[in-house]
């Protein structure tokens, strides 16, 4: 079983209108438009959506694990980059097919209120 540590850090972001809305967050401030892509029988729009955003943190968070043990190992380097590719699936049930859930399931702490 995982334990909880301590906090370093917490952020929150509010989703309004699911695939064709927005995300916000206030601190710091941040704002972006959410499109369903055609491929997924959006409208495409210059919005991003929700696997684009999954992609950039892991990959940002990937890249920067890979800089930190090549730090420790003293193994010397000119740069590195990931590149993470996210795909979606057919999902019936919210929390049980959802692939950010799907995907930190027994890794992080997840509580869903439905108000």
């Amino acid at each position: 079983m995982m334990t909880i540590q301590q906090k370093m850090y917490e952020t929150t972001v509010k989703a309004v209108g699911g695939r064709n809305g927005y995300i916000e967050s206030s601190f710091p401030e941040l704002r972006l438009d959410i499109d369903t892509p055609k491929e997924m029988g959006g409208a495409g729009g210059a919005g991003t959506n929700p696997e684009q955003l999954f992609a950039a943190g892991y990959s940002a968070c990937f890249d920067s694990a890979l800089n930190m043990v090549a730090r420790m190992q003293r193994v010397k380097h000119e740069g590195t980059e990931v590149t993470a590719t996210v795909h979606f699936g057919k999902v019936e049930d919210a929390h049980e097919q959802c692939p950010y859930s799907r995907a930190t399931r027994g890794n992080i702490e997840v509580k869903l209120n439905v108000l």
